[in-house]
């Protein structure tokens, strides 16, 4: 199933970007498929660089565009059923740089600590004839 994954991926990914050609459809990337374990569904996983607005928009012009990529994958792989495809916005990048705007901004309101004076070493024991 992981191959089917991959390759669905790879030509989903190939379509959007290359082929596809509705102007609802911004900067969209593939992040994951998720097949059933009897392959005749899959779910695909996007995401979509813009606000929520242009999200909503690219998710519907991939719906809308489910035939045309429903035949690329049926042209390209060899499969006994070609999987139904369905889209779903991936959260988990926004999710992600939540995470770390928030783990930046308690970074930026840590007390400053202050280092420890470290003692000067001694000087080593030498030859103070020469």
């Amino acid at each position: 199933m992981r191959r089917v994954d991959g390759a669905l991926l790879a030509v989903l990914s190939d379509a959007i970007t290359q082929q596809l050609k509705d102007p609802r459809v911004g900067f969209v990337t593939v992040t994951a498929v998720k097949t059933s374990p009897d392959l005749r569904y899959a779910r695909v996983y996007v995401s979509v660089l813009g606000d929520d607005d242009e999200r909503e928009a690219s998710l519907q012009g991939l719906r809308s565009a489910h035939g045309f990529l429903q035949k690329r994958v049926a042209s390209e792989l060899r499969l006994k059923h070609t999987p139904e495809i369905t889209f779903e916005y991936d959260g988990s990048i926004d999710h992600g740089m939540r995470i770390t705007e928030l783990l930046d901004h308690e970074i930026e309101h840590l007390p400053a600590r202050e280092t420890p004076e470290v003692p000067e070493a001694p000087e080593p024991p030498g030859d103070d004839a020469a």
